[in-house]
């Protein structure tokens, strides 16, 4: 919870009374590897910030899951479609490592817009982070090349990217896992 409460100070100085409201609606959750945190056909309850982990959002298929994002330490995570309207999920969130999250239930969410003056912003800042995560992701399939797409996905978090499975890596990148061998094998 330190680092959320860092990060809402420092970026809108939050104020010691908001930040309790806030913080007394948190909920810490730890999940192992492979959990889902979401499922397609059910709805999202929470908006939650992921403290350490990764996840990836895919779209569940009969022969090979479509994977279409990853979210690392230090971001939200939400089926925020789902989330907002408060109907069934598309797609699945699960768990690559395990994980820490904070988790805010949708009514608690409701609840700190209406009795906190900051509420609305950070609500605001988390739907725009999500959004913008979604807006690359869209632009990364119209311009660029499966090559392009895992060296991106490579520096964002250099780090990060042995814990995801290949196969993971080329659904992602919209290949095989074939042709993202020849791919890794290219720019080394």
């Amino acid at each position: 919870m330190k680092k959320i409460y860092q990060y809402y100070k420092s970026t809108y100085n939050i104020s010691d009374q908001d930040w309790e409201i806030f913080s007394s609606k948190l909920i810490q959750e730890n999940y192992p590897k492979k959990t889902a945190l979401i499922k397609a056909g059910k709805t999202e309850k929470y908006l939650s910030f992921l403290d350490e982990g990764i996840v990836r959002y895919y779209i569940p298929k009969e022969e090979n899951d479509l994977t279409f994002s990853f979210v690392f330490s230090d971001a939200f995570v939400c089926a925020y479609d789902s989330f907002l309207i408060q109907r069934p999920s598309t797609y699945t969130i699960e768990t690559i490592t395990k994980v820490k999250l904070w988790r805010l239930a949708y009514e608690d969410l409701e609840a700190i817009y209406a009795e906190t003056k900051i509420g609305n912003l950070i609500g605001r800042k988390a739907a725009e982070e999500l959004f913008l995560l979604k807006a690359k992701r869209e632009l990364s399939l119209l311009n660029q090349s499966a090559e392009e797409r895992y060296l991106d996905l490579f520096e964002t978090r250099p780090e990060l990217i042995k814990f995801i499975p290949l196969k993971y890596i080329a659904t992602y990148i919209g290949v095989t896992p074939q042709a993202l061998s020849r791919i890794r094998k290219r720019i080394r």
